[in-house]
């Protein structure tokens, strides 16, 4: 994915870091690697709504920017694997805030669960 030049307007470094890891999926994707290499097959089970298309678009960009390793394996079927790099653990920090903050505000965001429904009975 094309970035855009922040070396030249200092002063933007929220600006570079979201611009990162924009989006619905990057974050996440970068939250289970943090639990170690996994393949194309795991990391869509952990992640239930996205597509295939998505995962791997997303994994390329992030590949792109030296967040993951891809490694591919010569075997029958090809196995390919996927890994945080070195630039990619030191994002792990403010993935774990994200999560927290996430976690303690839940309730007042949209993808937060449903309250449960109460039936009222009628009066007779």
């Amino acid at each position: 994915m094309k970035r855009r030049n922040f070396a030249r307007r200092p002063g933007c470094s929220v600006e570079a870091t979201l611009d990162l890891i924009d989006g619905k999926w990057k974050g996440v994707i970068l939250y289970h690697l943090q639990s170690g290499t996994q393949r194309f097959g795991e990391l869509r089970r952990r992640m239930p709504g996205i597509t295939q298309r998505m995962l791997t678009k997303q994994l390329r960009a992030l590949e792109e920017d030296n967040l993951v390793i891809r490694k591919v394996y010569a075997e029958v079927p090809p196995r390919v694997e996927y890994c945080l790099s070195e630039l990619g653990e030191s994002l792990k920090p403010v993935i774990d805030i994200l999560k927290a903050w996430g976690e303690s505000h839940q309730e007042r965001l949209s993808c937060a669960p449903p309250p449960p429904v109460v039936k009222k009975k009628r009066a007779a």
